[in-house]
């Protein structure tokens, strides 16, 4: 059988809760890959750069760190989660229908960074919902949450490719040699060749051909209209529109009371302390909370080692669904940008796939040992595309793979730490709110190398970051055990303790049973 009756008995419980959460991230996913493909059309829409543009993606991630970190204050009662959910959602259609219209690159990084917060509340929203909902069972279907972030970052890259311009700028007609260069690409190693993509300053003077892009956000603002309105719906069923009123309990007074239960049946000190600690708040609330005074140093490294690796991991994620594009047209690759373009689609598509692929995976492996296969795989792959940095064929090849293998990282990483720390920590807020980070300084300091290094310094830079996410995941495993440990030795010093109590109540009892006899004799 695919999967237990309990999985199944799960979900259908919670159907329309995942179904919608699940919807939200195909918001998440349309929003966080279309400047990939599109960057050289916006890069001549605001008439910048590619190191002006650059900080675009530094406005998204940001906000998307700051709603992430701000998530958590939405979750205590469905109401919030859901309204937060909704304006997050419609939000992202708005930015959508209003990007054609920013012609500066500082109207489009503002734009941006709005998108970036409601992506930011609801990855966090999301996310804590679903392990709040799942726990021990929530590997399978944080699998297919990410999934969706995958399948929306499929479709945008997809939509948007038929409306780029072929020469990366609508408008230009100044230098005849570029227009050639993008019909004679095969001439790789001729002077037609060298023009440089990343120091194009590109002006907006008439010409033969205009750009189509903004009809691609159109569309996809027109797609996401359904996810608001999804949401919008959840909330008519659970009445909590105002023209509806129900005293219906909020979704978490359920799953805190269930978790409340849980920890009172297994009763130590430590799994009190991190209850204590916060929960799957919001990430300022973990930091500031006064309970994690006499928690071991393997629950604090657990944090901060787990979201390390995910800063990586997922500034790789970042960098390349950002770069790949530009690093294609830029020699020694010179590839013409519609072939070029595909490069985004595939590599999401391989996302989505992976995500897809690691559902049952998840269901049958510990998420330890995905992790270790994932990590070593993107290492190898990054590895063999710097080895044939000049072949074209590799490189959609090395796309698909490398896809792949970050694919399920984060769902996996947060399915790991949560069950390390029993559902009682604040793993989720940090987690992601780690990720965030990534994509952030991750995207920016590659676009930069980019600009001064050259276009080989890309691939260089993912290995280096892979390496480092691979050595930091070596030190969570190390720090895993170390809490183990810690807790085992807790576990049989409080057995100790108890044991003398109870055969001391047990004498006291007969001694009491006794004495009631001789009286009542």
């Amino acid at each position: 059988m695919f999967m237990d009756e309990r999985i199944v008995t799960l979900f259908k419980r919670n159907a329309h809760h995942t179904l919608t959460y699940w919807s939200v991230f195909f918001s998440f996913g349309l929003c966080i890959a279309f400047l990939g493909p599109t960057i050289l059309d916006l890069q001549c829409q605001t008439n910048s750069t590619l190191s002006q543009i650059t900080w675009v993606f530094f406005a998204q991630q940001f906000c998307l760190l700051i709603g992430s970190s701000i998530g958590g204050i939405f979750k205590r009662t469905l109401l919030s989660a859901l309204s937060a959910l909704f304006v997050s959602a419609l939000i992202i259609s708005v930015i959508f229908a209003i990007i054609p219209l920013c012609n500066n690159v500082l109207l489009l990084a503002i734009a941006m960074a709005v998108s970036g917060l409601a992506m930011g509340v609801i990855d966090t929203i999301a996310n804590i919902q679903l392990v709040t909902i799942y726990q021990k069972d929530s590997a399978v279907f944080l699998q297919a949450l990410h999934f969706f972030i995958g399948f929306g970052a499929l479709v945008s890259p997809l939509i948007a490719d038929p409306f780029l311009s072929e020469t990366g700028c609508g408008n230009h007609t100044g230098n005849g040699t570029e227009i050639m260069h993008h019909f004679r690409n095969m001439l790789r190693n001729s002077p037609i060749a060298e023009h440089n993509i990343t120091q194009s300053h590109l002006p907006h003077e008439g010409g033969e051909e205009e750009s189509i892009v903004h009809y691609a956000f159109w569309i996809m603002a027109l797609i996401n209209l359904p996810v608001p309105i999804a949401v919008l719906f959840l909330m008519y069923r659970e009445k909590l529109i105002p023209c509806c009123p129900s005293s219906t309990p909020r979704l978490l007074d359920k799953d805190e009371l269930a978790m409340e239960n849980q920890q009172g049946a297994e009763g130590t000190d430590v799994e009190q302390k991190e209850h204590e600690a916060g929960g799957h708040g919001d990430i300022f609330s973990c930091c500031q909370n006064d309970n994690l005074r006499g928690l071991p140093v393997s629950f604090f490294m657990i944090h901060v080692l787990g979201g390390m690796v995910l800063f990586m991991t997922d500034g790789i994620v970042g960098a390349y669904a950002g770069f790949v594009y530009t690093y294609a047209v830029t020699p020694p690759m010179s590839l013409p940008h519609k072939t070029a373009g595909y490069l985004a689609s595939i590599f999401w598509a391989a996302i989505t796939a992976g995500r897809l692929l690691s559902i049952p995976l998840s269901y049958r492996f510990q998420p330890v040992r995905l992790l270790m296969f994932n990590l070593a795989g993107a290492i190898v792959t990054v590895l063999m595309l710097l080895i044939f940095y000049t072949s074209s064929i590799f490189l959609f090849v090395g796309t698909c793979l490398c896809g792949l293998f970050l694919s399920s990282i984060f769902p996996c990483m947060l399915a790991y730490t949560e069950d390390i720390l029993d559902y009682q920590g604040c793993a989720t807020s940090v987690l992601v709110t780690s990720a965030g980070m990534g994509e952030m300084v991750m995207q920016v300091l590659v676009g930069s190398i980019i600009q001064t290094e050259g276009s080989y310094s890309f691939l260089l830079c993912g290995m280096i970051i892979a390496c480092i996410g691979f050595i930091l995941f070596i030190g969570l495993l190390l720090f895993h055990r170390m809490h183990r440990n810690y807790l085992t030795g807790t576990s049989k010093k409080s057995a100790m303790v108890e044991e003398p109590a109870a055969a001391a109540e047990q004498n006291g009892s007969a001694k009491a049973e006794q004495k009631e006899e001789k009286e009542s004799s």
